[in-house]
């Protein structure tokens, strides 16, 4: 790597960071793009290679949510455990579902979701509930499920699901779901890393680099959070999840058209 791609795979690495502490996801978002477009890697390779990345930046963005008491551990418990084998499902699913239907409807359901946060946001700052509406250990374990199967088939780290699943289905209050989920997908990644690192898809070196940007900026990410309203964040985060929803749809059913 030159020293301007070094440069240029920090910043990547950072603002995938903030992304991740904010929103409560993996980062991938930001970085398979980013990798992929602007220092020209692989398609494969900018895939595989921000999984290890996901690992300590989600690492990162859980413990400072953790020390704000921002966690459940319950919930994080039963989702990574239903997670972790479904994604290993989910990865080996990859030869006989079309991945392309599969994330249009992952769209969908995700537009919906976010407009479910969206709504919330109308009102003033609501008082954290005393309990949780649905909130028992088969619910998480079924929001986890379905987080660790798209993230097996898509290679995403499974925070676009369990944010909104958790926070309009369950009623977890929005910061809470956000620690939750970064906790949680910890073990969704791992069997996808394991997968392409012994493939050989995983560029380490990018992966380092990507690394050292993404840990200190998932902890401002996080930091970002923690400090906002509960409205101001139920905007943010609605906002950026139907901007995903809709980046996602819009490319799969062009793709799907194209065919």
């Amino acid at each position: 790597m030159t020293a301007p791609d070094v440069a240029l795979a920090l910043l990547i690495g950072l603002a995938a960071g903030v992304l991740s502490g904010v929103f409560g996801v993996g980062g991938g978002i930001a970085m398979t793009p980013g990798i992929q477009v602007l220092l020209g890697t692989a398609p494969i390779t900018a895939v595989a290679t921000p999984l290890p990345v996901i690992i300590p930046t989600a690492f990162t963005g859980a413990l400072r949510y953790r020390s704000a008491g921002e966690f459940d551990r319950m919930g994080t418990k039963w989702m990574a455990v239903a997670g972790f084998f479904t994604a290993i499902g989910g990865a080996l699913l990859t030869k006989v579902i079309e991945p392309h239907i599969l994330l249009l409807v992952t769209a969908v359901l995700l537009a919906w979701q976010s407009v479910s946060v969206l709504r919330g946001a109308r009102a003033t700052d609501p008082s954290r509930p005393k309990s949780y509406r649905a909130a028992t250990p088969g619910a998480f374990a079924a929001i986890g499920a379905v987080a660790g199967l798209v993230s097996g088939l898509l290679g995403l780290g499974g925070g676009l699901i369990m944010v909104p699943l958790m926070v309009s289905w369950l009623g977890v209050p929005l910061k809470r779901a956000l620690g939750t989920s970064l906790a949680a997908m910890l073990a969704m990644v791992i069997p996808g890393t394991v997968v392409h690192a012994v493939l050989g898809h995983v560029d380490w070196l990018l992966a380092l680099v990507l690394s050292v940007g993404a840990v200190p900026g998932a902890r401002i990410g996080a930091d970002l959070a923690l400090g906002s309203r509960e409205r101001t964040l139920r905007l943010a985060v609605g906002s950026f999840l139907l901007a995903a929803a809709i980046l996602y749809g819009t490319k799969e059913l062009v793709h799907l058209l194209r065919r």
